[in-house]
């Protein structure tokens, strides 16, 4: 299937493995390039810029036709290890960055330069044309069916109105988890679609599991949206323990995010917080745990290889 997605990134097909904090990996990836899709992963989950940088290399050696790989890139202040990555990615070299959560325009002008491509998540038509303005490739539309951070609009307004007033192409990011979605997606005007939740509960990833199991289990009706792990409300699985321990911020957050100058100080460690959660949930087992997973679960039946998920997809 050709489309502005697939034309972009030189793949089979229209879609992006999409990167996950500590769930993606280079196997995936991998896996992702052999079946013509493009594969993501977050510059986060590399502790060391050394471990990034040999992971990128792998990658590049590992390339086949039709495939395509990229990394995921957090551009606000709470991330310190922005710029450097930032830096060694376009050292290195990929085909895509995808940046979330800050101002794009650094890594645009940057990645341009290094012949990479910039695809930008918006959640909104008023974001969607300012990183178009600043010289993204294309959007990446995070629908309210999206796991993790996601967005307020449905995927059939959000896509309908961005197509309509940008000129880049749309990739929808949430709700996806069979061909009939994918389908859904492509005839709303998608170019194509960022896929997450479905690959959780796959062979590849880098997680426990019982992770990978309650993505098995669990359902669509399952997911809540918590303000607990990043400060960004974020869905996640209802497990027991995200029931006792609640999905709002505490009172002291609430208090203190209501003073300009301590908001952000305040943000940076909820940030730093919620990401050792989650980092925790998904390497160890533990009564405290939280899972990150979208709606799309729903069709994660039980746990198989990344090219099967992929099949499912495409066929």
């Amino acid at each position: 299937m050709s489309t502005k997605l697939t034309k972009l990134l030189n793949i089979k097909h229209p879609i992006i493995l999409a990167p996950m904090f500590l769930v993606s990996n280079t196997a995936m990836v991998k896996a992702a390039m052999k079946e013509g899709i493009a594969g993501c992963i977050p510059a986060l989950n590399y502790r060391t810029l050394e471990e990034l940088r040999l992971a990128i290399k792998e990658l590049k050696e590992a390339k086949v036709e039709g495939g395509s790989f990229g990394f995921n890139l957090i551009v606000n202040k709470s991330n310190i290890k922005y710029k450097d990555q930032l830096q060694v990615l376009c050292e290195e070299g990929c085909d895509f960055i995808i940046t979330s959560l800050g101002n794009p325009e650094e890594t645009i002008t940057e990645a341009h330069k290094a012949g990479i491509k910039v695809f930008c998540d918006v959640v909104d038509l008023k974001y969607a044309r300012k990183v178009e303005a600043l010289g993204a490739d294309a959007v990446i539309a995070v629908n309210n069916e999206a796991g993790g951070h996601r967005g307020d609009l449905s995927p059939e307004t959000l896509i309908k109105l961005l197509t309509a007033q940008c000129k880049i192409p749309v990739i929808s990011a949430g709700g996806v988890g069979c061909k009939a979605d994918v389908d859904r997606m492509l005839s709303y005007g998608a170019a194509g679609v960022s896929v997450g939740s479905p690959f959780i509960a796959s062979k590849e990833a880098n997680v426990t599991d019982e992770y990978k199991q309650a993505c098995v289990d669990y359902g669509a009706d399952d997911i809540v949206m918590t303000e607990r792990i990043s400060g960004t409300p974020c869905t996640v699985i209802n497990t027991p323990y995200v029931k006792k321990i609640g999905t709002k911020t505490t009172w002291l957050e609430a208090v203190l995010n209501r003073h300009k100058k301590l908001k952000k100080w305040v943000k940076m460690i909820r940030f730093s917080i919620g990401m050792n959660a989650t980092k925790n949930a998904a390497t160890k087992a533990t009564y405290k745990t939280v899972w990150v997973a979208g709606p799309s679960i729903a069709h994660t039946n039980e746990i198989l290889p990344v090219s099967s998920i992929i099949k499912r997809l495409i066929e």
